[in-house]
């Protein structure tokens, strides 16, 4: 944690020429945009798992039609199919676990393990604080509160991206020409789940919202590009 909290610091140091009093938040935003960095060659074999995947739907769907009454055969001719092909169903959720530490390591280091960190802020919102803080404090329309609501704005804008191509992409698996998985009731879920992000940033320290906000800012970009 410690070794955390100073690569942190060092990085907020050097931003401070440029950002000033929000040189940690600044820091933080670098830090999640290097961690996806690192993460990014697996989120790329993820995109052609996915491909793959989507590729294989036909010969999955015959195997649904020979094996109907016979779901342990179809479960063991589907994963001989993944097999034969060298398909992985579990490569998409790789890049999603690998940045667990990492949003872990922050909310330790924001929740009171960093008390240097503690003291920084973005703008007037203390890094450490959450939108419950503001809301008692100046309120949602205070210093502090429009923090959040800046905050809230930009995910809700992420979100909407998001919604709009899944269900594009839900839309034209439905019809045989997409490149995506989800179909049926699960297909019309899946997308309402980005807005998931708005509570999350709502509950954890600010600190933790940059890296949630970034990251998911950083997500659907890769997306628009790996995907399309």
């Amino acid at each position: 944690m410690s070794v955390f909290a100073a690569l942190v610091d060092q990085l907020a140091d050097l931003l401070h020429p440029l950002f000033g009093t929000a040189a940690a938040a600044a820091a933080i935003v670098l830090f999640t945009a290097l961690v996806r960095l690192l993460v990014h060659p697996l989120s790329r074999a993820a995109a052609r798992g996915q491909r793959a995947r989507a590729q294989l739907q036909p010969r999955i769907a015959e195997l649904r039609k020979r094996y109907a009454k016979q779901p342990e055969k179809l479960q063991q001719a589907v994963l001989e199919l993944h097999t034969e092909e060298k398909v992985s169903p579990l490569s998409g959720i790789l890049p999603s676990l690998l940045q667990l530490p990492a949003f872990f390591l922050l909310y330790r280091l924001f929740s009171g393990g960093g008390d240097g960190l503690l003291s920084h802020q973005l703008f007037a919102a203390p890094l450490g604080g959450r939108w419950t803080d503001a809301l008692a404090g100046d309120g949602m329309f205070g210093p502090a509160g429009l923090v959040y609501v800046g905050l809230f704005l930009v995910v809700a804008a992420i979100a909407t991206f998001t919604y709009v191509r899944a269900r594009r992409t839900a839309a034209d698996t439905a019809t045989g020409v997409g490149t995506g998985t989800g179909t049926g009731a699960l297909g019309k879920v899946l997308p309402l789940l980005s807005y998931g992000t708005l509570i999350t940033v709502a509950v954890v320290p600010l600190a933790v919202a940059l890296y949630v906000v970034t990251s998911a800012a950083w997500s659907a970009v890769e997306r628009a590009v790996l995907y399309t």
